[in-house]
């Protein structure tokens, strides 16, 4: 979770695709909601096996919440892990005025943010 707002309008023009080749990470598309409020990622991770699922980001009054689209919910390998920290780590480099409050994926993230 993050500590404040983000425009996902804004972002979707800022946001550019993720590829990791080993294991392979691709984060390929962003599809904002109408109002704003939300959007998916679509997200190929190819490790031991082969997850197909979306990252859904909701974006509140004072926060922003990174997590897997339940309907799509894969295996929750490092790689799938990981695919929610390189996001969250996209955003921050936009935004770095961001900070994370919470968080189940500490050993998925840097430290320190360094942009």
């Amino acid at each position: 979770m993050l500590d404040a707002s983000l425009n996902l309008f804004d972002f979707s023009v800022l946001f550019t695709p993720i590829l990791e080749k080993s294991p392979l990470i691709r984060i390929q598309n962003m599809y904002v909601e109408s109002t704003g409020i939300s959007a998916l990622f679509s997200v190929v991770v190819i490790d031991e096996s082969h997850h197909e699922f979306f990252i859904h980001v909701s974006s509140g009054k004072d926060r922003t919440t990174i997590r897997l689209l339940p309907l799509t919910d894969p295996v929750k390998t490092d790689s799938v892990k990981k695919s929610l920290a390189l996001l969250c780590l996209q955003i921050q480099k936009h935004y770095p005025q961001m900070s994370i409050t919470k968080s189940n994926l500490w050993d998925y993230l840097p430290k320190k943010i360094v942009n």
